[in-house]
């Protein structure tokens, strides 16, 4: 089969590769369309603490049901699916309450073990998803990031009653941005980029210019009183730690970016009191692709229609592009000729 290999940082080839045989509680995945996400650009670029090279990429996967290992049984072969790429031991504390997407232990697709990027995958049979009838594979590979947009509003207990600011219309803030407006919130989203906030304004938004000036802005439109919810999706750290200052007093903070390992975020150990606000992570997702697909499928979310497809034999192309600008695309997918 074809596949797209990260050999090392900045080096990524496609090449002919064995065909993965699923083994015990295992599925064979023909894939249909693949995402690349931040973390696979990561690996492309040498930032990616726990992948080992070479390695096939890519965690945002829709595809048909090929095969199944020995003893194991799933939706009938021919289903179209999409692969939840979070494999947790089911051993720890955090996967005995549910929180397998926190094991102390992880294994995701497309990092710890082959992924995507290819023509066919390997996962456990458990981790499969069907996909509503009326999506494409190219729409099906988006469950994955909406489902992250679906944990941080339901880590932040949004509702139809809140307003909610986001830090950073990135993919994951354009997320958040659509899951939120799904659920009938009213959505602030704010960026240095103007390219990115309008873009967050067209999925329904009102936008904020980022930068100095951002909290008085806030508080401007708030009466002073600060959003009531605040979800930071920008991965830095002075981001994170304005987000005391942008929310109400009684309000939640969800941080949902990643800062380098042993960085450290302050907070003002007053607010937490003086604020009694409530501050929550946030990791990938637990039983939110379900969710995800059905918002997909109503048609309210509309991150695919911003973009790109492009055939597995560009990934190349694509990587060395988007590492030089990350700015070149919204999204990039990698779609099955054969599909």
């Amino acid at each position: 089969m074809q596949a797209a290999i990260f050999d090392q940082p900045r080096s990524i080839r496609i090449a002919d590769v064995p065909k993965p045989l699923p083994g015990p509680g295992e599925v064979l995945v023909r894939v249909g369309a693949a995402g690349l996400c931040a973390g696979d650009l990561y690996i492309y670029t040498g930032k990616n603490p726990y992948v080992i090279y070479p390695r096939i990429g890519c965690h945002e996967i829709a595809g048909t049901v090929e095969a199944y290992g020995q003893g194991t049984a799933g939706p009938k072969v021919g289903t179209r699916v999409v692969v939840d790429p979070f494999i947790g031991c089911g051993h720890c504390y955090p996967c005995r309450v549910g929180k397998r997407n926190c094991c102390a232990d992880l294994a995701i697709i497309g990092v710890h073990r082959e992924g995507g990027f290819a023509d066919f995958v390997t996962a456990p049979a458990t981790n499969l998803n069907p996909v509503p009838d009326g999506l494409t594979d190219f729409e099906a590979a988006f469950a994955e990031p909406v489902a992250i947009g679906v944990q941080g509003c339901r880590r932040g207990m949004v509702t139809a009653d809140d307003t909610v600011l986001v830090l950073g219309a990135g993919p994951i803030g354009l997320a958040i941005v659509e899951v939120a407006r799904a659920l009938g919130a009213k959505v602030y989203a704010t960026d240095l980029s103007a390219e990115r906030l309008s873009t967050a304004a067209d999925m329904g938004a009102t936008p904020i210019a980022g930068g100095a000036g951002l909290l008085e802005r806030v508080l401007e439109i708030t009466n002073g009183e600060g959003m009531p919810v605040v979800m930071e999706a920008t991965g830095a750290a002075p981001a994170m730690e304005q987000t005391i200052d942008l929310v109400a007093a009684g309000g939640r903070i969800v941080i949902l970016g990643l800062v380098k390992k042993g960085q450290g975020v302050t907070f003002p150990g007053l607010d937490f009191t003086r604020k009694e606000v409530t501050i929550l992570g946030s990791r990938a997702s637990v039983d939110c692709f379900p969710e995800a697909l059905d918002l997909l499928a109503s048609g309210k979310i509309h991150y695919p229609k911003i973009a790109s497809s492009f055939s597995l034999s560009e990934a190349p192309t694509v990587f060395k592009t988007l590492a030089d600008n990350p700015m070149a695309l919204h999204k990039a997918v990698f779609v099955s000729e054969a599909v």
